[in-house]
């Protein structure tokens, strides 16, 4: 189906529920009219990085169910995958073929070969410094031939992530008929993980390289409308490379909200907050907590170093059992523009401040998304992240069915399944309507949003020193909880 102004959950396939059925289930009896869409995380056979290191987009890990249950979600929701157009896992097929072929492979043009991109006598120590890099050396890794030859690969992320080269048509070729699959199978908007990776060019950092970025995500978006699907460019990185990817009419995320909010809740002050919703573009999806931490990269001159430095202080000191090693080597994340909580906990577990965040976010510029430990106001889950020794973890629960059941009961989960259901419902939020945003004081937020026809407003007033908030839909109280 299309793309619907409402609410998208993010959300694994065995995290609500030990499988799709099971998933489905759940939203049907427990979440109502609160979800629109579904981000379903990778659910393709992955040989690493909780389903980021992808084998085949061909087949549904059994784990989880098959395609009629994906399809089976397709009815009532709009459905976001995944794809990892940076990379795929050495365990696939192709990779196999050309280890055990080599020249002779079909697939030899797949895989970007490190050796070969570099002139000779190339790369120097500089070129390796140049490199936008997740790693702390240069980007490769061996590929050990059947015939006993070796030669190196690019390898920008974990070692089962092997990156694909962009520019050759075997490469658009797979890209193409994945997309076309993913879309017969009812796949709505197509997430391009690591896009900004993809493309590699000699004396560049090789990160979102123009022109040529432009290029592959024009192919990809052309190739994607041809089968009744939209992408979604996924990138952790500073404000003004969204709004160039916003200016080239693409959907984009909000990923500095998550800091801003905080930033403003733990301040009490809200001329930050206020100037960066008056910025926002209109067609974009906002987060506040994602299956990745919580990013700070993302907010880099929002707010100040200081008021960074300040969040990311108050965030460990308030954040219940947050702690600085979370984020580090220690618990296997060198992600250090990324902090492991999820964003309950990092709210202290209030849930007073924590409904406010979700309805700063509801009246923002785009369409929510609410990760779906979010959505259950979830605390930290040490015992998972002290058994796995993975950083992100602490913000992966796995719910059961019976757990779901007891926590849609809570007070504040009550409050925000309503949030939601009221944003999905009301005219008001209008992606081609406007907004207002205005402070009456430092403490105080107004945001007013309009719809395109002008017929229905809808107002949140929020008091970030008293946290108390009222929300008007065309004049009338809307009332969310017994403690308005």
């Amino acid at each position: 189906m299309p793309i619907q102004n409402k609410t998208m959950l993010i959300t694994y396939s065995d995290s609500l529920g030990e499988d799709l059925k099971a998933l489905r289930k759940n939203l049907e009896n427990y979440f109502g009219d609160a979800v629109g869409g579904i981000h379903l995380l990778p659910f393709f056979p992955s040989t690493g990085d909780r389903g980021f290191a992808p084998v085949d987009y061909d087949e549904v890990d059994s784990a989880f169910g098959d395609w009629s249950d994906v399809k089976a979600l397709g009815e009532k929701y709009y459905l976001m995958f995944d794809f990892m157009i940076n990379h795929i896992s050495r365990q696939s097929k192709y990779y196999k073929d050309y280890q055990e072929k080599h020249d002779d492979s079909a697939y030899k043009d797949l895989f970007l070969n490190w050796d070969k991109f570099w002139p000779e006598n190339r790369p120097t120590q500089a070129d390796v410094d140049l490199i936008y890099k997740r790693k702390d050396r240069a980007p490769k890794q061996e590929i050990i031939f059947a015939d006993g030859s070796t030669e190196h690969l690019w390898n920008t992320f974990g070692e089962e992530q092997i990156d694909l080269d962009v520019t050759k048509e075997v490469t658009m070729d797979f890209i193409r008929r994945t997309i076309e699959h993913l879309a017969a199978n009812g796949c709505d908007l197509i997430r391009l993980d690591a896009f900004a990776y993809a493309i590699k060019k000699l004396d560049t950092n090789d990160f979102f390289v123009e022109p040529d970025i432009w290029t592959l995500l024009d192919s990809v978006r052309e190739i994607a409308a041809e089968v009744g699907a939209d992408i979604l460019p996924e990138i952790h990185e500073h404000y003004s490379i969204q709004f160039k990817i916003a200016d080239h009419d693409y959907f984009v995320y909000d990923f500095a909200l998550p800091m801003v909010t905080l930033h403003a809740l733990y301040s009490g002050h809200t001329n930050q907050l206020a100037k960066w919703l008056k910025m926002s573009p209109m067609k974009q999806f906002t987060t506040l907590d994602t299956h990745d931490g919580i990013g700070v990269v993302d907010v880099k001159d929002i707010l100040t170093d200081d008021e960074i430095d300040f969040t990311t202080k108050e965030l460990y000191k308030v954040g219940a059992n947050v702690k600085r090693k979370y984020s580090s080597a220690e618990y296997n994340n060198l992600d250090i523009y990324q902090i492991n909580s999820t964003y309950y906990s990092a709210l202290g577990d209030d849930d007073r401040k924590y409904f406010l965040a979700r309805l700063i976010q509801v009246f923002a510029p785009g369409i929510p998304q609410v990760y779906y430990v979010g959505l259950l106001a979830g605390k930290n889950d040490i015992d998972l992240l002290e058994q796995t020794k993975e950083g992100r973890n602490i913000n992966r629960h796995y719910y059961s069915s019976d757990e779901i059941s007891q926590e849609v009961n809570r007070p504040v989960v009550k409050a925000l399944l309503k949030l939601f259901s009221f944003r999905n419902s009301s005219l008001a939020f209008d992606l081609e309507g406007s907004i207002s945003v205005e402070t009456p004081d430092r403490e105080s937020l107004t945001i007013t949003r309009t719809s395109k026809d002008k017929t229905n407003t809808a107002q949140a007033n929020v008091n970030l020193k008293k946290l108390t908030y009222q929300v008007l839909e065309n004049g009338k109280e809307i009332i969310f909880s017994d403690k308005n």
